[in-house]
């Protein structure tokens, strides 16, 4: 009896100890487990599925990227692994996330669009993970088939298909989304309406680039930019702008069709392009209301518009004759007036205004007139972070004598020295012998990507430090359109690009940018992480931040520093990029900063690969 009380007393005191140790167990995995990135932090290797060995070969070995065999000292410089992170945040937008204006409770005033303006969390708010790409992804259909159609599974959102059925936005044909070219206005087609503006203003054979005087064009509240992907077969490049509004993924669409689109709004800061920047301005329906603040909108229109530029303006108040369309024509025209627009053209539901010429209609105005005339030592090209100002912004004593752009007609604009050279000391000779500089380089780039690159391999550009524009230039003859970003930091080069008959805005790499994620197909950052290093900001955030822009099986052309690239290098298997060359500049190469210790100066080109979350693949499954 007492023996069978021992064991019976054993059993006891074993199933104690193993509650005990079951408790221990399930704490410690508790304890660490909440303090790691969470289950959505998937780790290459491990969670992560590999989609054809031609993007995703050679991560598993211990090869690093120059062929040496990596040893146990070696590994503990390189980065391993960023997390992934949750799948929610596949289409987050850093400096445009609601969810954080929300959390942060900042004030802002919604009558003014202020919720759709930049707000950039700071570096402890920052997403320290991989964007993963949503359920099914795939390689983004090429140019110039992506015009008119779009994998649904690359931007998973149908609304708009809905809400805007009748106006022929987009529709949804199986595992695709195409674009017939309707707009709010246009519902028979954009051609159709641009070719109606072009004869409205008279222009020969009626195009609307008029002989190639009218290249860039701003588009306001774009939609899905089917107004700009009609103009670009007339040789005219139009920057499609909304905000992140209720039609949200509208600017999405846009750049996944491969047409140039910016996400930005009117409301109370400064547009991030330069005074003189567009020929023409274009809103059909685009839901401004223009009255509010003493015209402060229209007048931020008439700083970037070029002398004689247009103003379509395609809305109900245009035509309709309800009372309440009568006061709003009424009050806008009085506003324009008072700017010295003019109506150039007005027919069916379509008003088309211009702006002078000269100084002449502003020095003849009566004393007292609103707006006003901005300040004298106002400058017009100050953008970043800049608020707007309720005043007409008058030409130059040059501009006003030439009474127009004095830029050439397209396409010779793109290589002829632009007049206003002269306002950063550059002369002719600078600027020719930049632009052949670039173009030689450009040459070198397709060479070292030769086996890797097609004709219609990329379409979507960036030149995240564009200078004077010459690496654009230089791909005229490819079928691809380059955003060209300039720093608000430096000499503000930007009306140069868009004195080109280019496109680009103001940005500083210490932030996000405002797209959306996978939307570019090659970023070229020339010296970019070396301006970023002596600013102080972070190589690791910028490296995220590419990643997350660059499409999946999208290039990298990083040209920097020996030093820089060596430390970039480390990151490779972290992010899942594959190198596809490396090549030392020439010591004293005119295009790069050699150090004071004459280190050489690398071009880097890496390749993102394609992957997928386990749980994007079983969705997919």
């Amino acid at each position: 009896m007492m023996r069978a009380r021992s064991d019976g007393g054993q059993k006891k005191r074993l199933i104690a100890s193993f509650c005990i140790v079951a408790l221990l167990l399930c704490f410690l995995y508790m304890y660490y487990g909440s303090s790691s990135q969470g289950a959505s932090a998937l780790e290459y290797g491990r969670s992560l599925r590999k989609l054809g060995s031609s993007y995703l070969g050679g991560d598993d070995d211990d090869t690093k990227q120059d062929g040496s065999v990596s040893n146990e000292e070696d590994s503990l410089v390189v980065a391993k692994s960023f997390p992934v992170c949750d799948d929610r945040h596949s289409e987050i937008i850093p400096c445009l996330d609601r969810n954080f204006i929300y959390q942060m409770r900042l004030k802002l005033d919604l009558s003014l669009m202020e919720h759709y303006e930049r707000h950039c969390p700071p570096p402890e708010r920052k997403f320290n993970c991989l964007i993963p790409p949503p359920s099914g992804y795939k390689v983004p259909i090429k140019w110039p088939k992506s015009r008119d159609e779009v994998w649904q599974a690359n931007i998973p959102h149908t609304h708009l298909a809905k809400e805007k059925s009748d106006q022929n936005w987009m529709v949804v044909k199986g595992d695709k989304i195409n674009f017939p070219g309707g707009g709010t206005h246009f519902h028979y087609g954009a051609d159709k309406y641009i070719a109606s503006i072009a004869n409205m203003l008279n222009f020969s054979n009626g195009v609307l680039n008029d002989e190639g005087r009218l290249r860039t064009v701003l588009d306001v509240g774009c939609g899905v930019a089917s107004f700009g992907a009609y103009l670009l077969s007339s040789d005219i490049i139009a920057m499609s702008l909304a905000p992140n509004d209720v039609h949200q993924n509208q600017i999405q669409f846009a750049l996944e069709r491969g047409i140039p689109a910016y996400l930005g709004v009117l409301g109370t800061k400064r547009l991030p392009y330069p005074s003189r920047s567009f020929e023409f301005a274009h809103c059909s329906r685009c839901r401004i209301d223009w009255l509010q603040r003493d015209g402060i909108l229209l007048l931020e229109l008439d700083r970037v518009l070029r002398p004689g530029g247009y103003f379509a303006y395609s809305s109900p108040e245009a035509y309709a004759q309800d009372e309440d369309s009568l006061r709003i024509w009424k009050e806008m025209s009085g506003i324009v007036e008072r700017m010295c627009w003019r109506i150039a053209a007005k027919r069916n539901q379509t008003v088309v205004w211009q702006k002078p010429l000269s100084n002449d209609c502003y020095l003849e105005r009566e004393p007292g007139t609103q707006p006003p005339l901005c300040r004298s030592d106002a400058d017009p090209d100050a953008v970043y972070g800049v608020s707007m100002e309720a005043c007409i912004t008058p030409y130059s004593k040059h501009d006003h004598k030439t009474k127009g752009s004095g830029l050439a007609p397209w396409p010779a604009r793109m290589t002829s020295p632009p007049p206003r050279l002269a306002d950063f000391g550059y002369s002719t000779h600078m600027f020719e012998k930049d632009t052949e500089l670039w173009k030689q380089q450009v040459d070198s780039y397709w060479n070292l990507m030769s086996s890797k690159i097609k004709a219609n391999t990329v379409r979507n550009i960036m030149d995240m430090k564009a200078h004077m524009g010459s690496f654009a230039a230089a791909l005229k003859d490819k079928d691809v359109w380059v955003m060209n970003v300039v720093s608000p930091y430096g000499p503000n080069t930007l009306k140069l690009v868009y004195d080109r008959g280019l496109i680009g805005t103001n940005h500083n790499w210490c932030e996000a940018f405002s797209t959306y994620p996978r939307t570019y197909d090659l970023l070229h950052a020339w010296t970019v992480f070396s301006d970023i290093k002596s600013k102080g900001c972070s190589a690791e955030d910028l490296l995220l931040e590419m990643d997350r822009i660059l499409r999946p099986t999208g290039f990298i052309i990083i040209r920097d520093k020996e030093s820089i690239v060596e430390s970039i290098k480390r990151y490779m298997k972290a992010l899942h990029w594959e190198v596809v060359a490396s090549e030392k500049v020439t010591t004293g190469s005119e295009l790069d900063q050699d150090s004071e210790d004459g280190e050489n100066n690398v071009v880097f080109i890496v390749r993102k690969k394609l992957w997928l979350t386990s749980e994007s693949l079983r969705n997919t499954e």
